[in-house]
């Protein structure tokens, strides 16, 4: 006789570090409950950054975003001031030197990451993942300073001379290392000493820079050359603002979420400025209107769906991303603008029909990947005649 196969879920043990309380973490522990599995336990990140993580055998470990904690954002950008722009090349370096020593200590103990640590040091740099998404032919907007080998642009004396020079007259300039649209200009040029920028940054008196929920407008060169002076020694990264598709005469894009390969979420965002992002006063659209625009305009939305699934396949190691797909007028093309490693964090939103994940969300769209590359592990196992060769019944 032989002994009884697990189930799929048997054995699952999540490890997620996070900040305790956060709503990230606390998601995903429900959607873990939800399927029946252990609480996962937590790793704060601000214990793994002073002095470095445990696992346990067996482990499946979630590396979560270590945003919203005032220590944490010390430990990382050498200030508790969740506002201020500046900083991100300190806390890129000390993000990834710890995803590395996470990688390390994961494979000591024959726990397995949910996130690839090379793989996070290219999606938190928008020039190499630009770069790494341009040379696999998944279509971004132009960009200079594309890839490991693009020159860099270290003051705004460069930028203007870089945009002149690609004949770029619209672009966006970015920190090499931002998220949630820290430190993005929209930048409009018409000859010389003619500047506009659109932002979120606020521009202080004394020349400190503090992100803000109000999207405000620059109109002198002088104020955008102080700004983008001053977020520079943190890594710049310029590239084409392609005019987008519009929904309700607002400008949108899609975030469309990708788990195991396979798109199952997302979501229309759409805003009166350039920055579609919810928490600067851009709201959902319509999903099937947006869908319907395209295929009217003769894009499958399979097509679309599949834009977003090239671009999370280079980043295999990676569980889920967040990829951000800008439509161009009229809804003819999609590039993909950014791809984020924790840009899953979307509140009662449930899979896409056909996805395998419908009536989930996304937390619990990766905890169902999990247990299911698990089962499938269980079957290969199982069914492997050297390990359990049948009787002579069969």
């Amino acid at each position: 006789m032989l002994p009884s196969v697990p189930g799929p879920g048997d054995g699952v043990r999540f490890a997620v570090i996070g900040n305790p309380r956060n709503r990230r973490v606390e998601m995903f522990a429900e959607a873990a409950r939800s399927a029946g599995l252990p609480a996962p336990r937590v790793l704060p990140w601000h214990d793994v950054l002073c002095d470095g993580p445990e696992f346990h055998r067996g482990e499946t470990v979630r590396i979560d975003s270590p945003g919203e904690d005032d220590e944490v954002e010390w430990l990382l950008r050498g200030t508790s001031d969740p506002t201020r722009v500046e900083g991100t090349g300190r806390w890129y370096a000390r993000f990834t030197e710890s995803v590395r020593g996470i990688g390390a200590a994961a494979g000591a103990a024959g726990a397995a990451l949910l996130d690839d640590p090379a793989e996070l040091a290219v999606l938190f740099d928008k020039r190499l993942c630009h770069g790494v998404l341009d040379g696999a032919g998944v279509p971004v907007p132009p960009s200079p300073t594309s890839g490991p080998k693009a020159p860099p642009v270290r003051d705004w004396e460069e930028v203007r001379t870089t945009l002149g020079g690609s004949g770029l007259r619209r672009a966006f300039v970015k920190l090499a290392h931002g998220s949630s649209a820290s430190g993005v200009l929209a930048v409009e040029t018409a000859g010389p000493g003619r500047v506009r920028a659109t932002t979120s940054v606020e521009l202080t008196e004394d020349g400190r820079l503090f992100n803000s929920l109000r999207v405000r407008r620059y109109g002198t060169e002088r104020e955008v050359a102080a700004i983008v002076d001053a977020l520079a020694p943190d890594g710049l990264h310029i590239e084409h603002w392609l005019p987008k598709a519009s929904q309700d005469r607002r400008a949108a894009d899609l975030r469309v979420v990708v788990v195991g390969g396979r798109a199952t979420h997302a979501v229309v965002r759409t805003s009166r400025s350039p920055m579609t992002n919810l928490h600067l006063g851009g709201v959902r659209g319509d999903l099937a209107a947006a869908r319907a625009a395209a295929e009217a305009a003769g894009v499958a939305w399979s097509t679309v769906l599949g834009t977003a699934e090239r671009a999370a396949a280079r980043f295999p190691g990676t569980l889920c991303v967040g990829v951000d797909l800008l439509p161009t007028t009229g809804w003819r093309r999609f590039a993909v603008g950014e791809v984020n490693a924790f840009g899953d964090l979307l509140p009662r939103l449930t899979g896409l029909p056909g996805s395998g994940a419908e009536g989930l969300d996304t937390y619990a769209a990766q905890i169902a990947a999990v247990v299911r590359t698990r089962a499938d592990g269980i079957r290969a196992h199982w069914n492997d005649p050297e390990e359990h060769p049948r009787d002579a019944t069969g």
